[in-house]
């Protein structure tokens, strides 16, 4: 018989769930919040359950936004000339920190065959509509994944798609990728904005 609680194992196993957390970290976490006023509490599920409620995925570029179109697809000042391809929103927040002025597109994943992420699972089809719609302007393209297995797959798989694409002679479009500065296996989201900053001035 466990002398723990079913509610507080309960909680525990929730966060054992979490990326990065560990079964003592999430026992921690929930005995802190046990030891929290009801009103903070509440807060804190309030905050948790508006995730889903209030968020929306961009029409555009598919980050998180509170409208259908997010803030930097809104911004009339940014470079739409230049798109930045992303596996995910944090990218995003980390790509912000360089002061790099184009647009974004999150993909939503990266080719993984071990985990069964195949090209159909990822925004390969988004991708290629957007930035050869006859209606846009995109004169590069920055392929913006982390410096890992998947992400080299995933990048040597869009720059072929997109150039064989016979929409892709019709624009004078260049295709870069973030420079090696960045270490193998890495992660954007952990990665400090100098060494982001220079992995994109240096761009391939």
């Amino acid at each position: 018989m466990s002398i723990i609680p079913e509610p507080v194992q309960n909680l525990i196993d929730e966060f054992s769930k979490l990326p990065g957390i560990g079964e003592k970290t999430a026992a921690r976490l929930t005995f802190y919040l046990l030891a929290k006023a009801d009103s903070q509490n509440k807060i804190l599920g309030q905050a948790v359950l508006s995730l889903k409620e209030n968020l929306k995925e961009c029409q555009n570029c598919f980050n998180l936004s509170l409208e259908s179109f997010c803030e930097i697809c809104q911004d009339q000042k940014r470079e739409s000339n230049l798109l930045m391809i992303v596996e995910k929103p944090l990218d995003i927040v980390a790509l912000e920190k360089t002061g790099f002025q184009g647009q974004y597109f999150v993909l939503g994943g990266l080719l993984n065959p071990l985990l069964d992420i195949g090209p159909e699972d990822i925004r390969t089809k988004e991708l290629l509509d957007r930035i050869l719609a006859p209606t846009e302007n995109v004169s590069e393209v920055i392929l913006g994944l982390d410096p890992s297995l998947e992400g080299e797959a995933t990048a040597l798989f869009l720059e072929k798609k997109i150039k064989d694409d016979s929409r892709f002679f019709k624009h004078k479009m260049k295709i870069s990728r973030l420079a090696r500065g960045l270490p193998v296996g890495g992660s954007l989201e952990y990665t400090d904005e100098i060494t982001l900053t220079r992995a994109l001035e240096n761009r391939i």
